[in-house]
């Protein structure tokens, strides 16, 4: 693999872009797409994501160079930022297009929530405004999805506002911790304005609203699996933020609580994917 190429998949958050791809394939499955569609919605999805990541590392490359993020391939030389712009363009504008194979609608909600999360990485990271563009964006996802089936249904309220919630979560838990380096540099979005605790307990009831959300909204009473995923949203977080302070007071860059949010994610799209009641 060559070193610009290594460099593109270190700078586009391989885990947050591998993580959303996976979610809407299998919610696209979930909800009854033919292969075609499958495919159509992971590669614009995919699209989306690689422009996000990598549009992130590009206007943050000043500062995380200041705090000596060098593991991030701006920072260590392993790409040129000429060449992550030029990707980072091509991705944004892949985006729409491939999204327009399954259908206007569907193309125009994912249009916007690639819009929504652009502007967080600029200029709203910096504003107590900071939250709103994660749960827009995450919001926009299971409505691409949906749109993108034939006849472009209209998504469920309860499925977008849990995906909304389930966004707004990540950020919480995303930002944790950078909370030091933002300081340096000057980011005060509203993780930092509540601060670490206040984060926390944010990013724990967002995540459970969103799984409650999935496990009431659909018609009929909750189902056993249902009720297991809001314990789930429970254990998870206390487990990532506990392996997280561990893994801090080794020195090293405590992550486990982001993972946690992806983790509950994909507990709950496995719970609508075996419920069978999303359209």
């Amino acid at each position: 693999m060559s070193s610009s190429v290594l460099g593109l998949v270190k700078a586009s958050h391989p885990e947050p872009t591998a993580a959303v791809t996976a979610v809407a394939g299998l919610l696209a499955w979930g909800v009854g797409h033919r292969p075609a569609g499958i495919v159509a919605v992971l590669l614009a999805v995919l699209a989306s994501q690689l422009a996000v990541g990598w549009s992130n590392d590009l206007i943050d490359a000043d500062r995380d160079a200041t705090v000596g993020r060098t593991d991030k391939p701006l920072v260590s030389g392993g790409i040129r930022r000429r060449t992550l712009a030029r990707a980072a363009a091509a991705a944004a504008v892949a985006t729409p297009l491939v999204a327009l194979t399954t259908g206007a609608k569907a193309a125009l909600c994912l249009t916007l929530g690639l819009v929504s999360a652009l502007l967080y990485n600029w200029p709203l990271k910096s504003t107590s405004a900071s939250v709103l563009p994660y749960a827009f964006s995450f919001g926009s996802l299971p409505a691409f999805v949906v749109l993108a089936l034939p006849g472009a249904p209209v998504p469920p309220v309860w499925l977008v506002a849990a995906a909304a919630c389930l966004g707004a979560g990540a950020h919480f838990a995303n930002v944790l911790p950078d909370l030091a380096d933002d300081a340096r540099t000057g980011v005060r979005g509203l993780p930092h304005r509540l601060g670490p605790a206040g984060s926390r307990a944010a990013a724990a009831g967002l995540l459970l609203a969103a799984t409650v959300a999935l496990v009431v909204g659909p018609p009929g009473p909750p189902s056993w699996m249902g009720l297991s995923a809001v314990a789930a949203a429970v254990l998870v977080p206390a487990l990532g933020w506990y392996a997280g302070r561990a893994v801090a007071g080794s020195g090293g860059r405590p992550v486990a609580a982001f993972r946690a949010v992806m983790l509950v994610a994909l507990i709950d799209v496995v719970l609508l994917v075996a419920s069978g009641r999303v359209v």
